[in-house]
């Protein structure tokens, strides 16, 4: 099961328009930007690694400024579109054998989508062959841009110790 984590970067953006100084010289004007990743990783200093070797590639000089854990049931991502990502809660319905009362269980998605609308029904699509009855209550725009989910190619220092010892020589 994955482990989100929310990271929050913060970096400097120079703004198009240049102002001119008392002395002729131009100036360019800079607005701080802060952008919000989810990021698929084992611990706080593996999400805080991973957004560094994923964002400075296209911005060289930021700072991480928060990461914290988000605690999420799935992610749908959809290659047909959407920039936009919604978080999705679904009460999932059980009945209370105890009390014999319905018992509602929150459970958080986030899905790729270009309207609410649209992301309400890729969840509503996903969740049709779930065991136990749900309704959708909430969806909701998130700021996060991107999301890194962990691949198969991250895996290269968890090989078995037999394939190491065969392609590295033997120190002497």
């Amino acid at each position: 099961m994955p482990n989100w984590f929310l990271g929050k970067i913060r970096y400097q953006q120079p703004i198009d328009e240049a102002t001119v100084g008392t002395r002729n010289e131009e100036f360019l004007k800079q607005k701080t930007v802060t952008e919000a990743y989810l990021v698929d990783a084992v611990s706080y200093t593996d999400a805080e690694a991973r957004l560094y070797q994923e964002i400075a590639a296209n911005t060289p000089d930021f700072e991480i400024t928060d990461i914290s854990r988000m605690k999420l049931a799935d992610v749908f991502f959809s290659e047909e579109g959407g920039d936009t990502w919604y978080k999705v809660k679904a009460m999932f319905i059980t009945d209370d054998e105890k009390t014999g009362k319905q018992k509602k269980s929150p459970s958080l998605m986030l899905v790729n989508a270009e309207t609410p609308k649209q992301a309400y029904e890729r969840v509503e699509h996903s969740l049709r062959t779930a065991l136990d009855p749900f309704e959708i209550t909430d969806v909701n725009t998130t700021k996060i841009l991107d999301i890194f989910p962990f691949n198969e190619e991250e895996q290269r220092n968890l090989r078995p110790l037999n394939e190491v010892a065969e392609r590295e020589p033997e120190a002497v």
